[in-house]
């Protein structure tokens, strides 16, 4: 096949990777043979003039100086993480352990787990700095020790959801349907057409609130990622996990004994939990989902995502994903970048007559359990009628 810039796999390929030039080096054993002159090299169902124009845009980010990190943005996210631990520690050792400094301490930490999240997030999307071994060390700091995470695990599932999102048995992040979610209007049509049910679907935007925000951090990720990087023996990013826990029993355990604070640590991914999952399915449970129509890389990425206001406020509960379009199209964009490449994008959304939503933060939440609804009603109505 060809180099990917001479095919429509440029566009991934562009937005994963910083240095180009050495992973075509790596690739160069993969190449196996080229087109000739007379076979097509783009595919029918996707749309080449939007890709070329999409191409130039990506061209004119360049030239904007759109990809260049502010290390100093970053350097104060990080700033403003570490004094918020140190805060919620001294509240404890200043005022006590009762329920009222017990309860903030636990708020602050949650703060803190979900602002690490979101630049655990920017360094692996290798948005921090301008070499990937940077990002990667420093991701390891920010995920595993500040976290209490892996750095593979992440990397793993997340560009996934990248290449594909929103298409069925490819995105990780739907893997919630059909086993306790039935996700949008076509698969959940799907799903009740061959008379599947494993959960009473017409009542997932019931207990959406039971087994979904409260409980994914807490419930599930928390015992998982030992079993993934025990499984595959990633011994060093449980080295860095391990040292997130050394840290938080040797501070915490001399105020609030064992117990103490395993509740704390329970508490903590019960509030991040809660963070996390609105945040982030705010962006892609409302839009369309399908199986893989091999669409090209603009139209995918935008009608499986949408946007949040911008404001200050928004900007920094989400890390910046309430600019999940852009963020999409361009992963390793830096994301104080976002708000100056959207009207370019909505541009070319409006030309080629692609719907750009955007929503306030309250909708957006609201959302989600609308489509959950309206898509386990559809589920019901095959089910029994068709």
């Amino acid at each position: 096949m060809r180099h990917p810039e001479e095919r429509p796999t440029q566009d991934p390929f562009v937005a994963f990777h910083i240095n180009q030039g050495l992973v075509r080096k790596y690739m160069s054993s993969l190449l196996i043979g080229e087109l000739s002159p007379e076979q097509p090299s783009f595919e029918p169902t996707k749309n080449k003039e939007l890709t070329d124009e999409f191409r130039e845009l990506q061209a004119t980010v360049e030239r904007m100086g759109l990809m260049k990190p502010n290390h100093v943005f970053f350097l104060m996210h990080l700033l403003h993480i570490l004094l918020l631990d140190v805060t919620a520690w001294l509240i404890l050792w200043l005022f006590g352990t009762s329920f009222v400094p017990f309860v903030l301490c636990a708020v602050l930490l949650s703060t803190v787990q979900a602002q690490a999240g979101w630049l655990q997030h920017d360094l692996g999307h290798l948005s921090v700095f301008s070499t990937s071994t940077w990002n990667h060390l420093v991701h390891h700091f920010v995920i595993g020790h500040l976290k209490g995470a892996p750095a593979s695990w992440w990397n793993h599932l997340h560009f996934q959801h990248h290449a594909k999102p929103n298409c069925f048995c490819k995105d990780p992040d739907i893997n919630m349907h059909p086993f306790f979610f039935a996700l949008g209007k076509i698969l959940s049509v799907e799903l009740g057409k061959q008379k599947k049910k494993y959960m009473p679907y017409n009542h997932q935007h019931k207990y959406f609130f039971l087994i979904g925000p409260p409980a994914l951090l807490p419930a599930y990720f928390q015992w998982y990622i030992f079993y993934f990087v025990i499984k595959r023996k990633k011994w060093v990013d449980l080295a860095w996990m391990t040292s997130f826990y050394v840290r938080i029993f040797l501070t915490y355990v001399p105020l609030l004994g064992l117990k103490g604070s395993l509740g704390l640590l329970f508490l903590v991914r019960f509030l991040e939990s809660n963070w996390f999952v609105w945040v982030t399915q705010m962006n892609h449970i409302p839009m369309h989902i399908d199986h893989d129509r091999n669409v090209d890389w603009f139209s995918m990425q935008v009608r499986a995502t949408c946007n949040v206001h911008k404001s200050a406020f928004n900007d920094w509960f989400s890390g910046h994903l309430n600019f999940q379009i852009e963020h999409h199209l361009f992963p390793r964009m830096p994301r104080h970048n976002y708000h100056k490449v959207a009207p370019l994008v909505q541009s070319l959304c409006a030309k080629h007559g692609i719907e750009y939503q955007s929503k306030p933060l309250l909708s957006a939440f609201a959302d989600i359990v609308h489509s959950l609804k309206e898509s386990g009603q559809l589920w019901l109505d095959a089910y029994l009628h068709q």
